[in-house]
């Protein structure tokens, strides 16, 4: 995958400032298929960078703060690797800690979760199901979009083959 950054130069013109893969990227060796990448993330209190300097080495929770934003690009492989006698769901919950801070720590062991945040989320390739906290399954497609507000929820790729979606997270209070 490929990102483009744009900035300005030092004349206030708009310039490419960095182009090619994602630095932040993570190929989980627990879960051969999944892929986390972090393309870029802002917090409420520093200004956007004119130089387009980039932000993610320094991000220490992918659950952004109130005003924050993370832009997390997903790879999930079917479910049925985890039904794999050789899946160790312990190493995979180590390397979802290591390389998701703040998202990991709310995850159960079903992969249900709540965040406090506003998500828009976009199914960029393949077919996956959103399961919510009454049961109820919805399948997306590439193309669809799902807005997720802060509600508990789990991806389900029950298709065979991998899904990749794009999520920007914003950071909200909770309500109560």
């Amino acid at each position: 995958m490929r990102r483009v950054v744009t900035g300005h130069d030092k004349n206030g013109r708009s310039v490419v400032v960095s182009d090619g893969s994602i630095p932040r990227s993570r190929e989980f060796t627990s879960l051969p298929g999944w892929v986390s990448r972090l393309p870029w993330a802002t917090e409420p209190d520093k200004q956007v960078s004119r130089t387009g300097e980039d932000p993610t080495p320094k991000v220490t929770s992918l659950l952004p703060v109130p005003g924050g934003t993370r832009f997390i690009v997903l790879t999930f492989p079917p479910d049925t690797a985890m039904a794999d006698p050789a899946f160790d769901p312990v190493a995979f919950d180590r390397e979802q800690r290591a390389d998701s801070p703040g998202i990991a720590d709310l995850m159960e062991p079903d992969g249900m979760h709540a965040t406090p945040t506003v998500d828009y989320g976009i199914v960029l390739q393949g077919e996956i199901v959103l399961e919510l906290d009454d049961g109820h399954c919805t399948r997306l497609s590439a193309g669809d979009i799902v807005i997720q507000n802060s509600t508990r929820h789990g991806w389900r790729n029950r298709s065979g083959q991998p899904v990749t979606m794009a999520f920007v997270l914003v950071g909200t209070e909770r309500d109560g």
